[in-house]
């Protein structure tokens, strides 16, 4: 007789599409299913984020919110006897849960135990009747908890915004930014957060940064914190590229208009990029008919400013500094590859090696 209620409960961090495909199945078992979260065991990312309790229900609901017979909780939120969040059960891994525990389950989700199943992965031969069999999925578990960022496509939308390790490419003006986010981006199969000041300046200022003044830096600060919240929840890749920061912002700001803007540098600290790298503008000026600070002089005094701020504000970055486009290029993949996905190729390694153009000086790197 199919049951009544079965219950999932386990450690759902990461979010995974095999575990999506076991909830699934789980689901077409009984009426109502049951999802206890446990609190999470998880290592740092390599931006040192880990996720809460409170990250990976919210995962999980937003996974399941179409479905009105899934129902999530958490050992807290039935109220189960102290003792009980200590077990180390988890659905993927464990072949046994002890009877009397099963019974405190059914009691707290106020459920008749004669009515329901407990889902498990691993089933013994001789397993108690309230433990139902799931059947195998082709995730490597283990293999994905230990590193996420590597099983990247297999993790659930509902909670790659989390894993996603944002990259800011900052620098002065006409260095190349721009260029390499986009460079970048096909490489990785990245999502990207543009520059806002660049499309505000088209789309509000008539293409030329002359009309800009102090009420301009609101809306762009604001449009670029949207367009970095949906670049990140869009996310196809293990890093998302952003397009300058709010430092640009503000570096901007205090360069034409004498004067820090509050707003910018709350956004400064309340939406901090994971990493960032900065570009020097010992490149070629480039006139596109926007900039304003051409001349040698100004720019170097504009890259001034924007590392006192990214200084003052306690943001750690690495500097690329070679003058050629190119090498630019395969030094920000070298960096990324090692510091963030710990992936870099030994090819591209000993290339750059021999060429000697693995440089950069970093502030407190990453």
């Amino acid at each position: 007789m199919q049951p009544s209620h079965t219950v999932l409960i386990g450690d759902f961090a990461p979010l995974t599409l095999g575990m999506l495909a076991d909830i699934n199945h789980a689901a077409g078992l009984s009426d109502t299913l049951h999802i206890i979260v446990r609190p999470p065991n998880h290592s740092p990312l390599p931006s040192g984020r880990t996720p809460t309790l409170a990250d990976v229900v919210r995962w999980v609901q937003v996974a399941c919110q179409p479905f009105g017979f899934v129902k999530v909780h958490t050992f807290d939120s039935l109220e189960l006897p102290k003792e009980l969040p200590k077990i180390s059960f988890d659905y993927r891994y464990d072949d046994h849960l002890d009877e009397q525990a099963f019974l405190d389950i059914c009691q707290a989700l106020d459920i008749p135990y004669k009515s329901a199943k407990i889902g498990i992965k691993n089933h013994p031969d001789q397993a108690p009747p309230f433990l139902h069999r799931l059947p195998k999925t082709c995730d490597d578990a283990i293999a994905i908890f230990e590193q996420p960022l590597a099983y990247f496509h297999r993790l659930a939308p509902a909670c790659r915004y989390f894993y996603t390790q944002t990259v800011c490419i900052g620098g002065g003006e006409s260095s190349g930014k721009t260029t390499l986010v986009h460079k970048l981006a096909n490489h990785y199969g990245a999502s990207v957060a543009l520059e806002m000041g660049r499309l505000y300046t088209h789309s509000h200022l008539g293409g030329s940064e002359l009309a800009l003044q102090y009420s301009d830096y609101v809306p762009i600060a604001i449009n670029h914190a949207k367009a970095i919240d949906t670049a990140i929840h869009a996310a196809t890749a293990p890093i998302t590229l952003i397009d300058t920061d709010f430092a640009t912002t503000q570096a901007f700001c205090e360069t034409y208009e004498g004067r820090t803007h509050p707003l910018v540098a709350s956004l400064i600290e309340s939406q901090r990029m994971d990493f960032t790298i900065y570009l020097d503008n010992n490149v070629a000026w480039i006139a596109d008919g926007m900039r304003r600070l051409g001349d040698d002089t100004k720019r170097s005094a504009f890259a001034e400013q924007l590392l006192s701020i990214l200084a003052r504000h306690g943001i750690s970055h690495h500097t690329i500094d070679d003058a050629d486009y190119h090498t630019r290029y395969l030094q920000a993949i070298a960096w990324i590859d090692r510091h963030i996905l710990g992936s870099l190729s030994d090819s591209l390694s000993d290339s750059l090696s021999d060429n000697g153009r693995i440089s950069g000086e970093a502030t407190d790197e990453n």
